[in-house]
């Protein structure tokens, strides 16, 4: 023994000294784990998180026996007590054997740690922070690491009887106790006030303990200044001093200048309890002892456990004889503790704010400042002595750095590290103690390596936040009220970017609890991205709803009153009350006659920038290998409240079938639209992205929820609200107009048609739906226009014998007039008709309307399709010639033949009939209405208005119904649409010439406006001519006809 004490080389201190300390923070770790199971075992009702022979109430009895024995168990006397064990011994072996273990462990540590001390007590090795710092630094984190262990081992409450169990269990299975049982059962007992024990164990060590502690007098109190010390002596200040900004900052002592605080008042305060006997002797040390006491009232033991110090340590001394001095001083530094610690660290941390947010400012400006300076090098006379380390230095070149040489100095730090070990013991060759000059240049040189190949683990030592992970609740609470203040809102991604700190507080030595910390790290990232994204979109919808305002107040509807205002001022004329206020017209909010007046408008926006500098800071971000995009979350939010907003803003009311007008809506989009656009400004997200997803799921039924859609809204708006009261007679469709108008009725109703059908709104609504909207409309048309031709066929059916003979009998009016009353339905058959005419007018409507906005939108692809559409020849296959009609059709262009309304009708084709039944019944469909024409007469509605150019009872719709009706079907039956219409306009014909020799007034009451149905037939086809009306009809008839409704509406007018 005494030949390696005289070899301190051979002891490898530094290396003992850097395997036990990461050993014991990987011990810390399982202790921990193993306190915070008991106390979920404790909290939760769980039997699957707790062993079952922990809370069986049939062995209670036992565990408690054996806890109250412990560390000694006569099992052979108590074995009615402990008989319930046996059927457990292997479930409590198997179970508890990793805990069991893992306090082995710890007393193997405590083992190693005496040793090694008791091993640097007979070196005799000086210690100076200044000088050694590594293995000072490294010996005071060894004890405190040891005093932590033993601190977190008392306070695991289950530890005697885990222990106790085991061994029961050992004993019954293998007949004797563990081999380690004897000494840990007595480590466990002997360690009950941890402190106290320790206190007797660190007798021997006080001259080396204190000696290092006492060197920290230099460090310490310079460190652990108020705010306004650090103030006024300019710290972090690179601008108070212009002249000397790039002059190197040098320190003898620069591996303390980043040492912690924490760190530090952890050595002193526990460090000066285990060798209290100092505190009486040294002045010194008692300063450096109460300077730490003042500075807080407890100190973070090891993640979220922590000491109280103050009453831990008179606790302590109130035992000890002639301490009363001690204790006084405990209780003055916990009054100063409790009075002035909370505001010092509140101060310092102002000033911490507010000094790197300017250095930080000064550095991006300038970065040339981070580069490094002209540094001093080893002196010639110590290179002989470390020859080594002066080679590798002297080794480096510019070259080098240029080539992009990666470089790793671990090496020579840990021989920098084993050289103090060698040369701070005593009677060593060089002795360090001797050249305090050598070891703080030493000092500084390593420091510098560590700026070269080091950066991150230096971050890491000197800002890891991972203790959070473990005050998720106060983490939580301080990222709300961060998140709430305005001013504070731009610093809330330093939360979500703290969760990339989680995974640095685990270790090799309790891999179980990586995923347990990761999972913890990833929700509570996400939680905040998610957070911050819905503070955005809640912030940019109160300004898009502020927006939506101001642009509702610029709609034609709100002028009204201001022209009314204009014209009665002209006419001199007195309107209204006097105390009435002047409506305030649109821009008065941009007038400012006050820079401090400040809108809620101006408060949002401010608050929208402050947050999105925050969602931008940082692209992505790397949490347990998942990589987080802050942007996508706010991308991802604002599509939904996009979506949600749109929709809502239709203000689609089912029970009362409100709705807004398609140009308001369009108006308030835009409006929206224009806000949304504004977001590049503050964050780098493809706005253009959110709308395209948005905006397309809009031209769907459904949107990709699952939730209807603004196309599926209006689409059931106007088949269900508006056209069926169309049906119902209560609007007509205005050719004039382009337009359906209300017609006046006893019960008026709730809406204008007019104001959702003329140009203007059809236009908004194209806008708004897109071409996949209006054919989705077109296609909810078509559903109900085949709906109408599948009643027309029964009706056909019900006729059919009678429709057969007046087909060919149409030049036989006493036959015709005959078979014309064994008809049925014929009334039927017109309604049907007419609203068939009715929807494919709106339809006629929406396809302009769809036009124009694509015309405006893409002009040159438009006439490309409109070319193309003119210019199929006749002969062309009918499939070809369909999928060009299918194209123009979505462009909103018209068409021969409706693709739509074939695709419609063709999907009506029964499999009882033959396809030449199919056709008859086509032919007999349009003699059956052309047969019917004259019946119209009798009707008062018929009446034509030429104001409006139609049929108050919308029977001017006949003509595209029946040209449209005629091309589909015969289209779909490949039967002649010319021929078929050629007959059609026959049998029209002779049934309308026939009630020109009627003298019944009733039945010929609107003859001469009946006629003008053929006029109105001829003119919508594009498959008859007028040559051919003139054949079967007389032109003088038709003028005639046209002379006597313009006749008759100036007498109604007059």
């Amino acid at each position: 023994m005494s030949r390696s004490v005289l070899q301190p080389s051979q002891q490898k201190l530094a290396e003992k000294l850097t395997i036990l300390n990461d050993r014991g923070v990987g011990m810390l770790t399982r202790l921990y784990n193993i306190k915070k199971q008991g106390q979920v075992w404790k909290a939760c009702g769980d039997p699957k998180a707790k062993p079952s022979y922990l809370i069986d109430k049939n062995l209670e009895s036992a565990v408690k026996f054996i806890v109250r024995k412990f560390p000694a168990v006569e099992t052979r006397n108590n074995n009615q007590q402990l008989a319930q064990l046996q059927k457990e011994k292997s479930e409590i072996l198997k179970n508890l054997a990793l805990y069991y273990f893992t306090f082995v462990d710890v007393m193997e540590f405590k083992d190693h740690v005496c040793e090694l001390l008791n091993t640097i007590d007979v070196c005799q090795v000086f210690f100076d922070i200044t000088v050694n710092f590594d293995l000072t630094k490294n010996y005071l984190d060894l004890i405190i690491t040891y005093t932590t262990l033993m601190i977190l081992l008392s306070r695991i409450e289950e530890r005697k009887a885990i222990i106790g169990l085991y061994n029961y269990a050992h004993e019954m299975t293998h007949g004797a106790s563990d081999r380690e049982y004897p000494r840990l059962g007595q480590m466990i007992v002997d360690y009950e006030n941890p402190l106290k024990k320790m206190m007797e164990e660190f007798v021997p060590h006080s001259k080396s303990l204190s000696d290092a502690l006492i060197s920290l007098q230099m460090v310490y109190p310079r460190r652990n200044l108020s705010a306004d010390q650090w103030r006024n002596a300019q710290l972090l200040s690179l601008i108070s001093a212009p002249s000397t900004m790039l002059n190197p900052a040098q320190s003898d002592t620069m591996p303390c200048e980043y040492l912690s605080l924490d760190a530090m008042e952890k050595w002193i305060i526990f460090g000066f309890i285990l060798c209290h006997g100092i505190l009486n002797t040294d002045a010194t040390a008692l300063n450096l002892w109460k300077l730490a006491l003042q500075s807080s009232s407890c100190l973070s033991l090891f993640r979220d456990e922590v000491f109280h110090i103050h009453k831990a340590a008179e606790d302590l001394f109130v035992n000890i004889r002639g301490y009363n001095k001690r204790i006084n001083d405990i209780r003055e530094c916990k009054e100063a503790a409790v009075s002035h610690a909370g505001s010092m660290h509140r101060e310092r941390r102002k000033f911490l704010r507010s000094a790197l947010k300017e250095l930080a400012t000064v550095l991006s400006d300038q970065p040339g400042l981070l580069g490094p300076k002209n540094l001093s090098v080893c002196p010639e006379d110590e290179s002989i002595i470390m020859s080594s380390f002066v080679n590798t230095m002297t080794s480096l070149s510019v070259k080098q750095v240029e080539d992009g040489e990666v470089f790793d100095f671990r090496g020579m730090r840990l021989d920098w590290f084993r050289l103090q070990a060698y040369t701070s013991v005593s009677k060593a060759s060089l002795s360090l103690a001797d050249h305090r000059e050598l070891g703080k240049m030493m000092n500084t040189i390593i420091f510098h390596t560590k700026m070269v190949d080091s950066l991150v683990e230096m971050l890491v030592e000197t800002s890891d936040l991972s203790i959070f992970c473990f005050y998720s609740r106060a983490f939580e609470k301080m990222f709300q009220q961060c998140l709430e203040l305005p001013s504070q809102s731009r610093y809330s991604i330093a939360f979500p970017l703290l969760c990339t700190h989680f995974m640095s507080c685990t270790h090799e030595l309790c891999p179980e609890e990586r995923h347990h910390i990761g999972d913890r790290s990833l929700s509570l990232c996400n939680m905040f991205l998610d957070e911050m994204a819905k503070q955005a979109r809640n912030l940019i919808t109160d300004i898009c709803t502020e927006q939506c305002t101001l642009s509702d107040q610029l709609l034609p509807k709100h002028c009204a009153k201001t022209i009314s205002q204009a014209v009665n001022k002209k006419s001199k004329k007195q309107t209204g009350k006097k105390g009435e206020p002047e409506r305030e017209k649109p821009g008065v909010e941009s007038m400012r006659k006050n820079r401090l007046v400040v809108t809620n408008l101006d408060k949002l926006h401010t608050a929208l920038s402050e947050l999105c500098f925050s969602i931008n800071y940082v692209p992505n971000m790397v949490v347990w290998e998942h990589t987080f995009t802050p942007r996508e979350y706010l991308t991802s939010h604002l599509e939904i409240r996009f979506t949600k907003s749109i929709v809502g803003m239709t203000m689609y009311n089912q029970a009362t079938q409100e709705i807004a007008k398609p140009s308001e809506l369009l108006t308030s989009v835009r409006a929206y639209m224009t806000v949304l656009q504004s977001i590049e400004n503050y964050v780098q997200i493809d706005i253009t992205r959110v709308f395209n997803n948005v905006l397309l799921q809009q031209t769907q039924h459904l949107d990709s929820h699952g939730e209807p859609t603004i196309t599926s809204l209006y689409t059931n708006w106007y088949l269900e609200t508006l056209l069926r009261q169309v049906s119902n007679g209560h609007i007509a469709y205005f050719p004039a107009m382009k337009a359906f108008v209300n017609l006046p009725t006893e019960n008026e109703l709730t809406f204008n048609a007019e104001e959702y059908s003329d140009i203007s709104e059809m236009r908004s609504l194209s806008e708004l739906l897109g071409p996949y909207g209006m054919k989705f409309l077109s296609e909810s048309l078509m559903w109900h226009i085949s709906s109408q031709v599948a009643e027309l066929k029964k009706l056909v059916v019900e006729n059919v014998d009678v429709l057969t003979q007046m087909r060919t009998s149409f030049d036989k009016p006493d036959q015709m007039a005959a078979l014309f009353k064994r008809l049925s339905s014929v009334d039927s058959v017109l309604k049907r008709m007419t609203i068939i005419g009715v929807i494919l007018s709106f339809r006629s409507l929406a396809q302009e309307a769809l036009r124009d906005v694509l015309s405006y939108h893409i002009p040159f692809l438009v006439s490309s399709i409109e070319d193309f559409k003119d210019h199929i020849p006749r002969e062309t296959d009918m499939k070809v010639a369909m999928n060009v009609y299918e194209l123009s059709s979505a462009a909103g262009l018209p068409c021969e033949i409706d693709p739509a309304l074939v695709v419609a009708l063709s999907s009506q084709k029964s499999e009882n009939i033959s396809p030449e039944e199919e056709y008859k019944i086509a032919c007999l469909l349009m003699v059956f209405v052309a047969v019917s024409l004259p019946t119209l007469a009798s009707n008062v509605m018929s009446q034509y208005s030429p104001a409006i150019e139609g049929h108050c009872n919308n029977i001017h719709c006949l003509a595209k119904a029946i040209n449209q009706i005629a091309a589909a079907l015969f289209t779909i039956h490949k039967g002649s649409i010319e021929d078929r219409l050629k007959e059609f306009l026959a049998l029209a014909s002779s049934s309308l010439l026939k009630i020109g020799q009627e003298t019944d007034k009733t039945t010929t009451r609107n003859r001469e406006s009946v006629y003008l149905l053929l006029d109105m037939i001829v003119q919508e086809s594009p498959f008859l001519t007028m040559d051919l009306l003139e054949s079967c009809f007389p032109y003088v008839l038709l003028r005639n006809a046209y002379h006597a409704v313009y006749k008759q509406s100036v007498t109604s007018s007059a």
